[in-house]
């Protein structure tokens, strides 16, 4: 893209009172957007209201110093950088076909992944969200699904959130072949930043292995507005969206939301009938979401069946959650009462009939063998191990 082209984007973006609607209908009558700037009021008028034709002829402020900033960010690494426009070819497919696709989306990662619109096609990619504040069951549930979904060749999609985002990113880099196209983030801010802080190294490998896209301006900050507004794009470049944890207020029902409306599949985990974290799972199986309680659930919905081309995550597998291998008799004991539910002492020295210390004692070592997870109130929770 020449620098004039980028400016010509970049004023129509930033036109007040001319959003991505009004933006389409223009380009659709005139073309390019220096082609939309050349013409009278009068003409576009044919297309917009009189006051947008009207600011349409203004040249917006700001718009000096954002193509400064983004010419600078492209040219300082072109094969990682990238600004998409409807009219490019590298432009996902998938996103043509939802009621609101973005005029421009900036793009971090492999520029080999955005050859031909994304190859693999939204048939091969799953949206994998849910809650930012996660039980450790559901972090172990995100990453291992997301493991064995990249092994059998998906591609996971998520928005870099806390929590459930960040472990399903995660498990999709630990899945994925050296050349596969792992996990795409969906991001809120501008690419120039990273948020949350806390996944900057997260961030990095994304961009080595995987895309990192937004459809926001450079600098722009993590505006609450922003990201219920970028689960269209989360949804739209996904076959299907899996639920992994959610409250009944959740971000991750809008995503589900936005899919259903888009004509996708919606996947939900079941949970704990009291855990606030599976209510929102809870409510979309019974607005008709499939069940899943494994990983080939998934796969089979996509045709994907276990089979020689990829190895099963045992993880995600009925096995995970009748392992014992390597405790004790008493640890045992404790495991199968302390289930899968959240649990304080005494609620634990209730059903096994042991003294305090003897508790503390096991749930340290159970802990430290990966079985257990001490939670917040000085409750424990056992871990469906791989």
């Amino acid at each position: 893209m020449e620098r004039d082209e980028l400016s010509g984007w970049l004023r129509l973006l930033l036109t007040p009172g001319v959003g991505s609607s009004s933006g389409r209908k223009l380009l659709a009558r005139f073309g390019l957007p220096q082609q939309i700037f050349s013409h009278d009021s009068a003409t576009l008028c044919e297309c917009v209201s009189s006051k947008q034709a009207e600011s349409l002829l203004h040249t917006p402020d700001e718009l000096a110093d954002l193509l400064d900033i983004t010419w600078e960010w492209l040219t300082q690494n072109p094969q990682q950088r990238h600004v998409l426009t409807l009219g490019d070819p590298r432009y996902p497919a998938a996103l043509l076909d939802t009621e609101d696709p973005p005029l421009l989306l900036y793009a971090l990662g492999d520029a080999r992944h955005l050859q031909a619109g994304w190859a693999p096609s939204a048939s091969s990619r799953i949206a994998v969200v849910g809650s930012r504040n996660p039980t450790a069951q559901g972090v172990a549930n995100a990453r291992q699904f997301s493991q064995t979904l990249a092994q059998a060749g998906l591609t996971v999609v998520s928005g870099l959130a806390l929590g459930i985002d960040g472990a399903a990113h995660e498990g999709a880099l630990d899945g994925a072949a050296e050349d596969q196209l792992a996990t795409i983030a969906i991001v809120g801010t501008g690419l120039d930043r990273v948020y949350p802080k806390a996944h900057f190294q997260l961030a990095h490998r994304i961009a080595q292995h995987g895309l990192l896209i937004s459809e926001y301006h450079l600098g722009t900050p993590p505006l609450s507005a922003n990201f219920p507004k970028r689960n269209r794009i989360i949804s739209g470049l996904s076959q299907a969206t899996l639920v992994v944890e959610a409250a009944l207020k959740s971000g991750s029902l809008i995503t589900a939301r936005m899919a259903v409306e888009q004509g996708k599949d919606v996947f939900a985990i079941p949970g704990s009938i009291h855990a606030t974290q599976a209510r929102g799972c809870h409510a979309l199986i019974k607005q008709g979401a499939k069940l899943v309680e494994s990983a080939q659930d998934i796969l089979e919905e996509f045709d994907l069946p276990d089979g020689p081309g990829f190895a099963i995550n045992p993880g995600a597998s009925d096995a995970a959650f009748t392992a014992f291998e390597g405790i004790s008799g008493i640890e045992r004991s404790l495991l199968e009462a302390l289930a899968f539910e959240p649990a304080g002492l005494d609620t634990l020295q209730a059903r096994t009939g042991m003294d305090t210390p003897t508790l503390q004692a096991l749930l340290m070592e159970l802990e430290l063998k990966g079985h257990v997870a001490r939670l917040p109130g000085s409750l424990f929770q056992r871990l469906a191990r791989s």
